[in-house]
């Protein structure tokens, strides 16, 4: 039968593993009348949330078992799919006798993960032959993290420990920092629930926020949400010659990222947009558009417009199925010379010699 997962947000101050266990045996109480069989199910405390996971004939079953166990469903239900989503992020974790899903250490397993996305670009003549992907792989099994299969340049991992998660990141940098390839790569780490309130996709927002780091982030650097901050216990530890760039992400700070993608996302093609266009879009003054947007990506408007018209470029000439002249139209970039000179400038490689990197 399918698996799915669902999420409850308890509102009881005084809810606790015995009230959560109570609330698990009702349901399977009555699963039988819905064909539904209750796995376990993953209990974070501190955050008054249980996420069950359950075989079910479909997600109206699981809803209805719910209804009847306690009068009241489940915030979301999501249908995942157990060898690529369940077990990549959740790993092979245990049960206790009461059904409450235990990590490999014997502790409650919150369901929470942190996860790490590798945003890596190789710019390097010799492409592939020594790029250092399984090394970081092997950085990932060393700190006790699973790899999460993407299909694209990306690497993803999920760890239980968030400082796990940050060793591996610090671990992964200097792998890369000090690679004497020409990469270009950013490093992003948000912890996340396994289903959220709203939406479908299994860690939905925790892979959101994720991409958005690494889409609009600076390059050649890391970025640590404050839930995977506060979790960790500790600043991160610079490795090497100190120079390693680590910077914080707050609420707050989600907020201005998700506007300001959303903006550059459905206008970055347009050769009239501008840097007015973030001002307006933000809600913002010139100068206070230009302080939070240096602030959060490292980079001025202007720069950051280029730049995600470079970095957009980089997947259309890897299809080489476009010439760099209508790509560099395409992105809005006011001239194929223009685009060619920004390109070789940012990546220290002609458009022209990525393309061929990759027609092979």
């Amino acid at each position: 039968m399918p698996l799915f997962m669902d999420i409850h947000v308890v509102e009881d101050n005084a809810f606790n593993e015995i009230a959560a266990q109570v609330g698990h045996h009702k349901d399977i109480a009555v699963q039988h009348r819905f064909g539904v069989k209750h796995i376990k199910y993953f209990l974070n405390l501190p955050e008054r949330k249980v996420f069950c996971l359950m075989e079910a004939p479909d997600k109206e079953a699981c809803i209805d078992n719910h209804l009847a166990a306690h009068g009241i469903g489940a915030c979301n239900v999501i249908e995942v799919s157990n060898e690529i989503d369940f077990k990549a992020f959740l790993g092979e974790g245990s049960k206790d006798e009461k059904d409450m899903a235990l990590t490999k250490n014997g502790g409650i397993d919150t369901g929470y993960r942190t996860l790490m996305m590798i945003s890596l670009v190789d710019f390097t003549e010799d492409y592939g032959r020594h790029i250092p992907i399984e090394e970081v792989y092997q950085l990932v099994e060393k700190h006790h993290g699973n790899i999460i299969n993407l299909p694209s340049d990306k690497i993803m991992a999920s760890f239980v420990n968030a400082s796990d998660a940050i060793s591996c990141c610090m671990a992964s940098f200097s792998l890369l920092e000090f690679n004497p390839r020409n990469i270009d790569y950013t490093i992003a780490l948000v912890t996340g629930k396994p289903v959220d309130e709203v939406g479908s996709d299994f860690f939905g927002e925790a892979k959101e926020r994720l991409q958005t780091l690494c889409q609009i982030g600076l390059s050649n650097s890391i970025y640590i949400d404050a839930a995977t901050r506060a979790l960790a216990k500790g600043e991160p530890e610079t490795s090497g010659n100190g120079k390693t760039k680590i910077l914080f992400v707050s609420e707050n700070d989600f907020s201005l990222y998700t506007a300001l993608w959303k903006i550059l996302d459905e206008q970055i093609t347009d050769p009239d947009f501008k840097s007015e266009y973030l001002n307006n879009g933000l809600g913002l003054s010139k100068a206070q558009a230009y302080r939070k947007i240096k602030a959060l990506t490292g980079m001025s408007p202007n720069t950051l417009i280029r730049e995600i018209r470079l970095r957009r470029s980089l997947s259309a000439l890897k299809k080489n199925s476009k010439t760099v002249a209508e790509i560099a139209y395409e992105l809005g970039f006011n001239s194929p010379t223009y685009f060619t000179r920004v390109f070789r400038n940012r990546y220290e490689v002609l458009p022209t010699s990525f393309a061929k990197l990759h027609s092979a």
